[in-house]
Order: structure tokens, then C-alpha cells, then sequence
């Protein structure tokens, strides 16, 4: 079996919104809170900048820093993006933001639900009305109130093929506030997904090797929202809620439902509440992980099933797989089934996402 021959489609790719996108749209009285650019930090982390000093990167002119947002613009174009697919050889995809997903870090609580309301009128100006694209939408989170809303608001666009929460809430997703939003987000039936490095600061560690200890650090945040919502009752009470877990990797599914397992057997007498099934159930039915290449999360499918599992090329990021997904494929799925590779490379996001079956029938054509 060859990954040329298998029809995929990913499960993460972003899109490089341009600097002043905020800035610009957003009402001249929010500006100065307006997401601006990313920035790396010397201890392994991304930082969000905000407002409009300097226009665009550090060490750039104004007249560079404009040019590249009109190339980060017309980048994000259809056209654009089925080039990107023909060339690596995929069938469709679901986009994230990039810039926006640090939006979750600002604390004006009106700034950022107008920030997330832009975006996804943005990118579906942009993006929407291709059956090969998804996008997802961002749900303002702070407060249940106003994720509502925009859940409502944009579920309904046949391009809306995920509701973006961050990875860590505020407060934390086990909490009975959030629970209106639960039952209006299984009512959906969109997928939840959550991205890795949202909700939360980046650092925890500095000095010698904390930028990749910091990193997977930021990993962990994955099966301990896993533990929340499968330990809490949220997954069990909608049996309908699916959350993907975005850019994580996927070898901690086992080493989690294992675990949760064990503890919860443990406690039970005292812990609450009482579940029907083992958390792991919960988490094999609902939980789902994105990664790009993880031969440990493929590797111990036989504990965690095959359905949470999802590939995704992570383009145009710098560790993305474009454009040589299919060789990447090549060395994750030895010794793997047909079927099962099948379902690992496109068939469980276009479930889960929604895409008509036709993507997966045919490839791209431009």
C-alpha cells in the first residue's frame, strides 16, 4: 500500500491571516487590543502582540511589512489552497487561524468576542463555499453567554466544519457553567475542536532545554482536558459531543485511558460522579487527536481504536509534512491496514468534519 494511493484529507491546516486584519476591521475603539502577530519568545513560546506599533514584524519597514500582508491575503484564496492539496496529494482539509488562535489570550471580554467574529466572517468571505474546504469557526469563550451566540450564529454554514475552544478554558471546562454550552453544541452536531497552545501561557519552564520541554508541556494540556470532560460526566451526558484535540500527537490516548482508568477504579467509592462506563469509553467514543507524524499514537491504535485518530499535514507551518505528506505516510503506516489507514488519513475527518463523500472519491482537479 502506497500513501499516493489513499485518499486524504487534513485534519489540520491554517491559514496566515494577514497582521492588520484586526486592526484594520475592528472598531477604532478596540484597536489598540486588536490581535497584530504572534512573536516567539526566547524560552520556546509564542506570545500574542497586539495593536498596531510596529505594523508588522520586528525589524521590518512599513512598506515591506505591507507587502507581505497583501501576500498572506491573496494566500488565503481557494485557489490557492486546492494548489496546495493537488500538490501534496490531499482531497480536502479543515483550516485553523494561526494568529487568532492567541486571540483567546486577550482579557477584554468584548475585544475578544468581536476579534472572533471577524475572523470567521473573514475566513469564510474568504475560504467558504468550496465542499474540499472546512473551516473552523472561533467561539468566544468569555463568557458561556456569548460562545453561544456565535456558535448559533455560524454552525449553520455548510463551511463551518469545526467550533474552535481553546484547549484550556477559563474556568476550567469541568465546571457545571459551561454545561448550556455543551447541550447547545451536541445539539449542533459540529465538531468541537480544540487547538494545542490555546488558553493558556506557554511557559512553565527556562534555562537549558525549556523550549522543548515547554512544548511538551503544552502537549499535556491535551489529556488532562481529555480527563475533565471524560471524568466530569460532559462527555457521557452528550453522547453526541465529538471534540478533536488539535496538533497534539496521539500516543498519550492510550497512556490516558489507562490511567484515568486505573484512578478511577481506585476512588470510586468517594469520587464523583458516578459514571456508567470507565472514563476510557468515553474517551474511545468522543476524543479525538490530530498529529502529523506519530508512530506511537498509530502504534497503539489496538488500545485506543482507530476513529480518535487523525492526520493532518499542519500546512503552511513551518513543521508542516507539505509537500511530502506522502512519504511521511509512507513510514507511519507500515505493517497498518488498508482499512485502517484509510480511516486514519481521511475517512474519520470527513465524518467527523462533515464533508460530502464526493471529496474523498476524486482528487482535487484545477
Amino acid at each position: 500500500m502506497n500513501a499516493a494511493d489513499l485518499p486524504k484529507i487534513s485534519a489540520d491546516a491554517h491559514v496566515d491571516e494577514p497582521h492588520n486584519l484586526w486592526y484594520e476591521g475592528l472598531d477604532p475603539s478596540l484597536r489598540d487590543q486588536a490581535p497584530r502577530r504572534i512573536q516567539a519568545n526566547d524560552d520556546g513560546g509564542w506570545s500574542l502582540v497586539v495593536d498596531g506599533n510596529p505594523i508588522g514584524w520586528v525589524g521590518m519597514t512599513r512598506e515591506e511589512a505591507i507587502e507581505q500582508d497583501e501576500k498572506r491575503f491573496a494566500a488565503a484564496s481557494t485557489d490557492v489552497r486546492l494548489k496546495m492539496l493537488k500538490t501534496d496529494n490531499c482531497n480536502g482539509e479543515i483550516v485553523y487561524p494561526t494568529i487568532g488562535l492567541y486571540a483567546y489570550n486577550i482579557e477584554d471580554p468584548v475585544v475578544g468576542q468581536a476579534s472572533c467574529r471577524l475572523y470567521n466572517d473573514w475566513i469564510l468571505e474568504r475560504l467558504g463555499g468550496n465542499e474540499r474546504i472546512k473551516v473552523a469557526a472561533m467561539l468566544p469563550t468569555w463568557n458561556v453567554e456569548m460562545a453561544i451566540a456565535e456558535a448559533q450564529r455560524v454552525a449553520e454554514h455548510p463551511s463551518v466544519g469545526g467550533l474552535l475552544l481553546p484547549l484550556v478554558g477559563t474556568p476550567e471546562w469541568n465546571l457545571p457553567v459551561w454545561e448550556p454550552l455543551w447541550s447547545v453544541l451536541s445539539d449542533l452536531g459540529k465538531a468541537v475542536v480544540m487547538h494545542q497552545g490555546t488558553g493558556h501561557d506557554m511557559i512553565w519552564y527556562r534555562g537549558w532545554g525549556s523550549a522543548t520541554t515547554n512544548l511538551l508541556a503544552t502537549q499535556s494540556m491535551a489529556p488532562r482536558a481529555t480527563s475533565l470532560l471524560a471524568c466530569s460526566g460532559v462527555l457521557e451526558r452528550h453522547p453526541n459531543l465529538h471534540v478533536v484535540l488539535v496538533e497534539v500527537n496521539a500516543g498519550w490516548l492510550a497512556w490516558t485511558m489507562s490511567t484515568v482508568d486505573e484512578y478511577y477504579l481506585a476512588h470510586r467509592h468517594w469520587s464523583k460522579p458516578k459514571l456508567d462506563e470507565l472514563p476510557s469509553i468515553y474517551m474511545k467514543r468522543q476524543i479525538h487527536a490530530t498529529f502529523q507524524s506519530d508512530p506511537i499514537g498509530v502504534a497503539l491504535r489496538e488500545f485506543t481504536g482507530v476513529s480518535p485518530l487523525m492526520w493532518g499535514n499542519d500546512y503552511p507551518h513551518p513543521e508542516s509534512t507539505y509537500p511530502n505528506s506522502d512519504a511521511v505516510l509512507d513510514k507511519l503506516l507500515v505493517g497498518v491496514s488498508d482499512a485502517d489507514a484509510r480511516a486514519i488519513v481521511g475517512g474519520n475527518a470527513e465524518t467527523m468534519f462533515g464533508f460530502s463523500t464526493s471529496v474523498l472519491a476524486s482528487p482535487v482537479q484545477i
